[in-house]
């Protein structure tokens, strides 16, 4: 039975979902502090290099809790998730950005993105 502890080690490259380099890896600047009224533009990267990606824009605050604000696919909107019209969203190249005009009170929370595996849906 020496060989179910290779085979479990094999599988795994066959099945291409354990590689990390295949995975693409999220830069989002640290920080960024807006005035009421504004327009901030949030960006993320994706430092693979890989394009077409799905991003999810996440929103979190202590009075809401975290939810997806936008879903962007590739230079389009995949899914917005009841948010108002004052956000908007791209994607194109390696770089999702999601924009808010003229930010209101209720907007202050803490943004980050992710990418959306279409494989598995996660």
């Amino acid at each position: 039975m020496a060989w179910v502890p290779f085979l479990l080690m094999v599988l795994p490259l066959f099945t291409g979902r354990v590689w990390s380099l295949s995975q693409p890896m999220l830069t989002q600047p640290p920080s960024a502090t807006t005035s009421l009224r504004q327009i901030p533009k949030l960006s993320c990267t994706l430092s693979s290099g890989e394009t077409g990606y799905t991003v999810d824009w996440n929103q979190q605050s202590p009075e809401k809790g975290p939810w997806i604000v936008m879903r962007v696919g590739t230079n389009s909107i995949v899914g917005d998730m009841g948010i108002l019209d004052r956000f908007s969203g791209s994607n194109s190249g390696n770089t999702a950005t999601l924009t808010i005009s003229s930010t209101q009170a209720e907007d202050e929370a803490d943004y980050y993105c992710q990418v959306w595996d279409r494989g598995t849906g996660r």
